[in-house]
């Protein structure tokens, strides 16, 4: 019982010091996607792509790393798009780029992971979109996508005014007004998943043992980094296994991400597990719901053997230039997660801004109005089992640092 009892404080401790460790990157991420989403209309987005495939290639990877990294809201804004007129192959890119190459992304990667995953995770997103396009030019489902403008033709016309110009909007109060409530939307979009995807991660770095990873993934641990093809394989198919399992968004995995690295799972296994969030199936389900069952499989097939042979490529290059990371550079078990850093200060100014956000947004220009962006329609039974369990892992962590510092 005593042991329990160590360990349960322990993983409260991780997940409490893993969220201070992040805090700071999470705001930032998030102030400069709200900023960017106010001023940066979709209806522009959709204007400038058009139906070129190499300029909408290029454009909808690079609105998509100005957009929000929320998937549900990425889908949404890839059907928009699409609908729109846009070519399949630049919505394609547009929703890889929006779930890969957003900059909040990269900011919390540096923390928990380190700079080679940060150039695996830009580099990576760059060859997903290519190797998807490669794909859709070999098979050309022009059938497919007929069939999926098809079947959005019957959906009501979302209205988005693009009459302002940013240039004078940025000069405005009101303006920054818009950007917190977008900004309180962000979190509202990924708190349910921030908060189990850390509580999952401490309870694995204090409760699972190695000798579990190691089963999992062939020939991992032990501090072997020499694998097998067979066996970067092997764990580049088992990456996207468990990101399904744990159904959290790709912010919210991080923290389980450098856990698996720190247990010697290979580079291109945990790039595969990053990858990983758009071929789950909450995903799966949403895509079939806007564009039929055929093409959403057939996204997935692209998705996944996208994500298979970018995970090899990035390891073998990685190899060949040698600088593949190592995985005991990752010590965030071991950490003093609270001492006095530049974390402590980062987060005590990014904790301030967001208050001037919240007193800016919500008291001082309060009846500014914001309208919501689409999001894709979200299953009410996961996000329900999503609610609970966030609340679950909330009482969790309580009890947790209760135990570590009044009763142990």
């Amino acid at each position: 019982m005593n042991n329990f009892l160590k360990q349960w404080g322990e993983a409260a401790y991780t997940t409490t010091g893993f969220f201070w460790m992040a805090l700071w990157a999470f705001i930032l991420g998030y102030i400069i996607s709200s900023m960017i989403q106010i001023f940066v209309t979709e209806k522009g987005m959709q204007k400038a792509m058009g139906e070129k495939e190499s300029k909408g290639l290029l454009l909808g990877t690079f609105f998509g790393f100005i957009s929000s990294s929320c998937s549900f809201a990425a889908l949404a804004s890839t059907k928009s798009i699409f609908k729109k007129g846009a070519s399949f192959i630049s919505s394609i890119a547009f929703l890889l780029a929006s779930t890969n190459l957003v900059i909040e992304l990269g900011i919390i990667i540096s923390i928990f992971l380190g700079w080679q995953f940060v150039v695996g995770e830009y580099v990576g997103g760059i060859l997903l979109i290519l190797i998807c396009w490669i794909l859709i030019r070999v098979i050309n489902p022009k059938k497919l996508i007929k069939k999926a403008r098809k079947n959005l033709e019957n959906e009501d016309d979302d209205q988005i005014d693009d009459s302002k110009d940013w240039k004078k909007q940025i000069q405005k109060e009101s303006s920054w007004a818009r950007v917190a409530k977008k900004y309180k939307m962000e979190w509202q979009m990924v708190w349910k998943d921030v908060t189990v995807g850390f509580t999952i991660a401490g309870i694995v770095a204090a409760f699972v043992p190695d000798s579990f990873f190691q089963t999992l993934f062939i020939n991992s641990g032990q501090g072997n980094t020499d694998f097998t093809f067979l066996e970067i394989l092997e764990h580049i198919i088992i990456g996207p296994v468990a990101a399904f399992l744990t159904f959290i968004g790709s912010m919210g995995n991080i923290p389980l991400a450098a856990l698996l690295f720190g247990k010697g799972v290979s580079f291109a296994g945990v790039m595969a597990f990053i990858f990983s969030d758009l071929v789950v199936f909450p995903v799966l389900r949403i895509n079939a719901k806007y564009y039929g069952w055929k093409m959403s499989l057939f996204i997935v097939f692209l998705l996944f053997t996208a994500l298979i042979g970018t995970s090899l490529a990035l390891h073998y290059s990685f190899d060949l230039f040698n600088i593949l990371p190592d995985p005991s550079q990752v010590k965030i078990q071991d950490s003093e997660y609270f001492k006095i850093d530049y974390t402590f200060f980062l987060n005590i100014i990014f904790l301030l801004i967001s208050g001037y956000l919240i007193y800016l947004g919500f008291f001082k220009k309060k009846d500014v109005d914001h309208n919501m962006s689409e999001m894709a329609p979200k299953s009410q039974l996961l996000e329900n089992i999503l609610k609970y369990a966030a609340f679950i892992c909330y009482l969790w962590l309580a009890g947790g640092l209760l135990v570590k510092f009044f009763i142990q």
